[in-house]
């Protein structure tokens, strides 16, 4: 069923999980740039996939996004990022940042600039995609939206501790998540913000 025709108060618990995660999964394919949205959590969760897809040589340059300085670090998030990937064995040429993003729309309007400088825009094929799973469809379809048609996007979502498609629904926290995600989805698809899909809401069950 597509978005714009979802009636957010109306979704089970089971729909909402699917609108979220359902066919949303790495295809294994290589590409230009590996492209990491930034978090609070980034460093924890979506740095360490980042780092392994680049060792895996799937990309050759990894850029982080996020301006959102929190008040236990003393970086921005993409500067946090790049500082950690650098210990972890990344080189430094091969890291792009974009620092000025404040919420996932700014991360790749943000970002479009610093991958043009690097590459021509009309040069970039296909960018790995890193996120935590729960945040992976609205930003697949803002990058869908808003990057060039030509693009094409490998998903390489992340888990975090309690809101994966597996454990979402047994926490406080994961239900709180996924409610106000798939409200947002809903909603900036409706408001035309952001590309309209057709999701399968109706497979499997929670459990």
């Amino acid at each position: 069923m597509y978005i714009s025709k979802l009636e957010h108060e109306r979704l089970t618990s089971k729909q909402r999980g699917n609108l979220l995660f359902s066919d949303i999964q790495d295809d294994q394919q290589h590409g230009d740039c590996i492209f990491v949205a930034g978090s609070s959590k980034a460093v924890k969760y979506r740095l360490p996939k980042a780092v392994e897809l680049y060792k895996q040589g799937r990309a050759d340059k990894i850029l982080f996004s996020g301006g959102v300085k929190w008040p236990e670090n003393e970086y921005t998030e993409a500067l946090q990022l790049k500082k950690e990937a650098i210990s972890l064995g990344v080189s430094e040429k091969d890291i792009l940042t974009e620092d000025i993003s404040l919420h996932t729309l700014e991360n790749v309007l943000a970002s479009l600039l610093v991958l043009d400088r690097e590459f021509h825009l009309h040069n970039i094929r296909r960018l790995l995609v890193v996120t935590t799973s729960y945040h992976m469809r609205r930003l697949h379809l803002t990058l869908k939206t808003y990057m060039p048609n030509w693009v094409s996007f490998t998903l390489c979502p992340v888990g975090d501790d309690n809101t994966n498609e597996d454990n979402w629904f047994r926490s406080e926290t994961g239900v709180k998540r996924v409610k106000e995600e798939t409200e947002k989805l809903i909603r900036y698809v409706k408001q035309g913000a952001l590309e309209d899909e057709d999701v399968n809401i109706h497979k499997g069950a929670i459990t």
